[in-house]
């Protein structure tokens, strides 16, 4: 049993495999002469622990707005953003001021009071601790004293 292969349609198998063919080899060769650049280890993720009231997002958008966000990585002792190059200690100290200055949603009551930012050099992984403080939060004039709350 033969098949019977018109020599026109041998012609455009050839081509075809020949195209595909050609097309693997220029991909590989493409891959293979690139210069690999060394980036430093990504920042994979913000980790928040501590907080109460305050939403994950707030805090997340707040501390990404100082370099510490998904697409930086650090290299070294520096961390490379899309936008500058700032010395990670700065990015930390700039992260824990923007940490502090998150709201409650819907009001101004800024009730973080401390906060302690790990970077793990390793991994690329953010551990952000928050403490909430209640005691010291200025509510507008409302409550200015916890036992206030009891009278209400």
């Amino acid at each position: 049993m033969l098949i019977k292969v018109r020599r026109d349609t041998l012609i455009i198998l050839l081509l075809a495999f020949m195209l595909i063919l050609c097309g693997r080899v220029l991909t590989y060769v493409a891959y293979a002469s690139t210069i690999e650049q060394e980036e430093g280890i990504p920042i994979t993720g913000i980790q928040i622990k501590g907080n109460d009231v305050i939403p994950l997002e707030t805090i997340k958008s707040n501390i990404a707005s100082s370099g510490l966000r998904e697409g930086s990585y650090i290299d070294g002792d520096m961390l490379h953003t899309s936008k500058r190059t700032l010395p990670l200690s700065e990015a930390i100290d700039d992260a824990k001021k923007y940490a502090k200055d998150s709201v409650i949603p819907g009001t101004t009551a800024m009730p973080i009071v401390a906060v302690d930012i790990k970077v793990d050099n390793s991994t690329g992984i953010v551990t952000v601790t928050v403490v909430e403080d209640f005691n010291k939060v200025n509510l507008g004039g409302i409550f200015t004293t916890p036992s206030a709350f009891l009278y209400v």
